[in-house]
């Protein structure tokens, strides 16, 4: 994207703009992105990029084109981050023309060609990415240890120039977590294989099922519109934790909610800039009554709440807890289904807290789950008086993170 670049230094520009800290009203469409740009001015540059050309309109007075805010604007768009949210229509301060050219029929040629694009950029990208792997396997895990944070940045801004953006926030995760985990090198080489598999996963694509095909789109990071998701289910939906996550660019937000007739588990996922308010989340231990819209891709699947009203009313506890070795066996079916799956809901019942190094939750038959550093283990002793009590957690790297536990027939965050 930044070969659309007037020159050099506009490209070096645009990659110190795409940061969502300096960005409001983001927002886009199938053929349209926008947001506003705080710059030297008093007012924020409103920027707009036509996605079918593209074409670019900026209310800077720089007289490149495109200028330094259009292709940060592109930039932060392909990343596929979050960052940019998906919206039914343009912002009323969107130029004019957008909403015309919103409202034209779409052009399935210039949509196929598009996609083959896409799709080539891509599989140059991962062909790239595969002798990367090679050569960081033939000279071994201790020399990528000693590797320099560069090392893993390059490798990443690559995957991102491919559209594969969902890839190279693993490769930076990796690079970050070979110093910070004891356990680095058989996390490391559990990442590796990984990452290979998504490689010769996109090359065999079209044997994959639409559910197989949703799950490595994820890992790669290519978002889907919200007109393609389809697959609605009703349910009385029992919101059961809520988990937020910062890093210098992204405030995250994960709820997940507990199909009371379907039994399924599905997470809703928001986002916004750094410093910037999120959606107000639904309310834990209540249930929303309503219909959710889910993304392709085996479970536990990201959702929407379809439609305009959702009844809510108060909720009693985990209704759907259960011991740990039930809890685990589900675990590992979803595994067997997606490997790249890294969050998975488990809801426990009867779990005592056992302090120590490290600290356990233990159940009534005697297995036991090992809590995540940082988890506030004088917290859940005082919540639960030392006795059994239902847990909601996301289980990350054989490390459960409590979210939420049932004090009576309320739940309380963690």
């Amino acid at each position: 994207m930044l070969a659309l670049a007037p020159d050099a230094g506009s490209a070096r520009a645009a990659r110190g703009l795409a940061n969502p800290r300096t960005w409001s009203d983001l927002g886009s469409t199938s053929s349209l992105v926008w947001g506003k740009c705080q710059g030297s001015a008093r007012a924020p540059y409103q920027v707009t990029v036509d996605l079918t050309e593209p074409s670019f309109r900026c209310t800077c007075p720089s007289r490149k084109f495109p200028c330094k805010h259009g292709l940060a604007l592109l930039l932060m768009w392909a990343a596929g981050d979050g960052s940019v949210t998906e919206d039914a229509g343009p912002a009323d301060w969107v130029t004019p023309a957008a909403p015309r050219r919103e409202a034209a029929k779409p052009d399935p040629e210039a949509q196929a060609k598009r996609l083959a694009e896409r799709e080539s950029l891509m599989s140059a990208g991962l062909d790239d990415f595969e002798l990367w792997l090679h050569d960081l396997v033939r000279q071994g895990l201790a020399t990528a240890r000693r590797q320099p944070p560069g090392f893993w940045e390059t490798a990443a801004a690559r995957l991102v120039d491919a559209q594969l953006p969902g890839l190279a926030d693993r490769v930076r995760a990796a690079g970050a977590d070979i110093h910070a985990r004891a356990d680095w090198a058989p996390h490391l080489l559990g990442e590796l294989g990984r990452w290979y598999l998504a490689v010769r996963a996109w090359r065999r694509r079209a044997e994959l099922d639409d559910a197989a095909m949703g799950d490595l789109r994820t890992v790669l990071g290519w978002a889907r519109r919200r007109d393609e998701i389809g697959d609605r289910v009703a349910d009385r939906w029992w919101v059961v934790g809520l988990s937020q996550e910062e890093d210098e660019r992204l405030l995250s937000q994960r709820t997940w909610l507990h199909g009371e007739r379907t039994g399924e588990t599905v997470v809703l996922l928001d986002f916004a800039a750094t410093g910037q308010a999120l959606k107000v989340a639904q309310v834990l231990g209540s249930v929303v009554d309503g219909e959710v819209a889910r993304y392709p891709g085996g479970p536990p699947r990201r959702a929407l709440l379809a439609g305009d009203e959702h009844k809510v009313t108060p909720g009693s506890g985990l209704p759907h807890a259960t011991d740990v070795r039930t809890a685990l066996g589900q675990a590992a079916r979803w595994l067997a289904r997606n490997p790249w799956l890294r969050r998975i809901p488990l809801a426990l019942a009867g779990m005592t807290v056992v302090p120590g190094d490290p600290p356990l939750l233990v159940d009534p038959t005697g297995a036991a789950l090992t809590l995540a550093p940082g988890t506030d283990v004088w917290q859940l002793l005082a919540l639960s008086g030392g006795h059994p009590v239902p847990v909601f957690g996301e289980w990350i790297d054989e490390r459960l993170h409590p979210l939420s536990v049932q004090v009576d027939d309320r739940l309380v965050a963690l």
